[in-house]
């Protein structure tokens, strides 16, 4: 049986950073979907060639497809970073967990004050010279995760599955309380 972990959180919380770490130091595979379907458009795999038009004109890619990509990358102990992101994502993902028989150790939700994520990222797009994260873009787009993760919340909250996890203090302290929540 296999064990998977999700992190959620909005942008800038440090869930990659955590995430890669939880990875690298207990085995598991981090599965970020961007990563996945970039790798897969890059080495022109038929979901890739699938996939590139799509991205090319900015669309989203649907369901069916970004399921396919991860049910090809899927390992004994994985990570998901960044999926699901919609309702239909989250109830696709659990079919497809029961039919693997890969058993959720929890939903992972790094939550930090909206004022401390826009000056993380505003430092951020400082020291990587990305012009067009500015204030204004920065908060619409934790608006819009907040709108579209709210309810992602609260299905894993009825589950049991959610673990909430403060992401404010050295890289360290957080990732003891990830590791806390999720009991290993």
């Amino acid at each position: 049986m296999g064990e998977a972990v999700i992190f959620l959180g909005p942008p800038g919380a440090g869930k990659g950073t955590q995430a890669a770490r939880l990875s690298e130091e207990l085995g598991f595979k981090k599965l970020s979907t961007g990563d996945i379907l970039r790798d897969h458009v890059a080495r022109g795999t038929p979901l890739g060639q699938q996939v590139k038009p799509i991205m090319d004109r900015g669309d989203l890619v649907p369901d069916e497809l970004i399921l396919a990509l991860i049910r090809e990358e899927l390992a004994d102990r994985f990570i998901l970073d960044g999926f699901p992101r919609t309702l239909p994502q989250a109830e696709a993902l659990d079919r497809l967990l029961a039919e693997t028989g890969t058993r959720l150790l929890g939903v992972v939700l790094v939550e930090v004050p909206e004022e401390e994520l826009v000056r993380r990222m505003l430092r951020r797009a400082e020291l990587e010279g990305r012009s067009d994260d500015n204030e204004a873009t920065i908060r619409r787009r934790l608006e819009v995760y907040g709108e579209k993760t709210a309810p992602l919340i609260q299905y894993y909250e009825k589950k049991g599955a959610l673990k909430r996890v403060e992401g404010v203090g050295a890289p360290d302290e957080v990732y003891a309380r990830i590791r806390a929540a999720l009991g290993i």
